[in-house]
């Protein structure tokens, strides 16, 4: 597989950049069938920094209804990545 199908973008929510602050660490959306040594190699040849640990969670897709019709998004998957110490990421710069 391919490095950027791997990962897919990186995430900008409220928890993401408290992690990034707080503990050096980031948080990206990944294919949902890659696995740790694939998103570890991946973000490192895309980023340019050391990882230290890589977490995954997966999120079920919610069930949706439009009327009497209903239809279901599609499952996702998050990496919660950890920087080696003295690595810095700044993904968003100039803000």
């Amino acid at each position: 597989m391919n490095i950027y199908e791997v990962v897919k973008k990186p995430l900008f929510t409220e928890k993401g950049m408290e992690i990034k602050e707080r503990e050096n660490k980031i948080l990206v959306e990944v294919n949902l069938n890659s696995n740790k040594h694939e998103i570890k190699k991946a973000v490192e040849e895309i980023f340019k920094v050391k990882v230290d640990k890589v977490a995954t969670i997966i999120l079920p897709g919610k069930l949706k209804r439009l009327g009497r019709s209903a239809g279901r998004r599609p499952d996702k998957k998050k990496a919660i990545i950890t920087l080696k110490q003295g690595e810095k990421l700044d993904l968003v710069e100039g803000i």
